[in-house]
């Protein structure tokens, strides 16, 4: 048997988050074209015959603003020593950038073997590939380049043999239906916000959280789950949006979100939304804490 712990790291929208639940085979990660749609690190175990791999999903590496921010760069950055796999996944769709040579430099710290990961291949024509592979060979020297998209699962099973070809000798840790370290709260959070973020635009992804104010799961048998969550967001300009008009918007978000609640948890849910303005809510600590981010520098 091996066992080891796999880290996903790169740029904003590189498609981590989708990477994350193909490998793992199930929707642990909300996903978002909005960049920065991950801010904290989520942990999804996958068993195989001959291994078991902890895949940590994480956010987006990027030049932070906000305390936020910072805590958000700072936990994608400390996995990459603490892992015995690291995967680079790139967007093959974008241009390259300075923000991809960071990351190379950054990847080149790990002691770990370093896979290129180029995503998003159904985007682009194949003749487009070597060119991108020869550029970053001349960046660095790397254990695995393998191109993929996690979007439609082409290539992944190969990703997942070069990690266990790669992975040192040992026993299982988590049990064998243990599947994430999220807790049911944190994973509803995140569900609504990602509803948020599918229907608001401009500024307010960037902006807003959620918080689950009240969790109450009185388990079966008739399970209902009873949310209560806050919105918050900047500015009191924020608020009127992300109501609607005659509070369409919100009633919108809360149906989607419910849906996609009752299908993850498997019960009926009871949904309670408002919203809250914070001014600088993304430089409050406890704010930070409460939707899951851990103490930054």
């Amino acid at each position: 048997m091996k066992f080891g712990f796999v880290s996903l790291v790169g740029r904003p929208n590189a498609g981590k988050s989708t990477l994350l639940n193909r490998l793992v085979g199930s929707k642990l990660a909300i996903v978002s074209d909005k960049p920065q749609t991950t801010r904290t690190r989520i942990l999804g175990v996958k068993n195989y015959r001959d291994a078991q791999v902890v895949f940590l999903d994480t956010p987006g590496i990027h030049r932070p603003l906000h305390r936020m921010n910072v805590r958000m760069v700072d936990t994608a950055v400390e996995t990459i020593h603490e892992v015995d796999v690291l995967g680079l996944v790139v967007d093959v769709s974008e241009p390259s950038g300075k923000g991809d040579r960071f990351m190379v430099d950054l990847v080149k710290k790990s002691s770990a073997p370093v896979f290129l990961l180029l995503n998003k291949i159904d985007l682009v024509r194949k003749p487009t590939l070597l060119p991108i592979i020869d550029r970053y060979q001349q960046l660095a020297t790397f254990a695995e380049i393998i191109p993929l998209s996690a979007a439609s699962g082409d290539n992944v099973d190969r990703v997942e043999r070069a990690i266990i070809d790669r992975l040192p000798e040992g026993e299982p840790r988590y049990p064998p239906e243990y599947l994430t370290d999220q807790p049911e709260r944190v994973l509803a959070a995140e569900i609504v916000r990602e509803q948020l973020l599918r229907f608001t635009h401009a500024e307010i992804p960037f902006s807003s959280a959620v918080i689950i104010d009240r969790f109450e799961d009185p388990g079966p048998p008739g399970r209902l789950l009873r949310l209560y969550c806050t919105i918050v967001v900047d500015r009191e300009s924020q608020k009127p949006i992300v109501v609607g008009k005659g509070g369409d918007m919100i009633k919108k978000i809360g149906t989607a979100a419910r849906e996609e609640l009752e299908r993850f948890f498997d019960a009926k849910v009871f949904l309670d939304l408002h919203v809250r303005v914070k001014a600088e809510w993304r430089e409050d600590e406890r704010v930070l804490t409460d939707i899951g981010l851990g103490k930054g520098r």
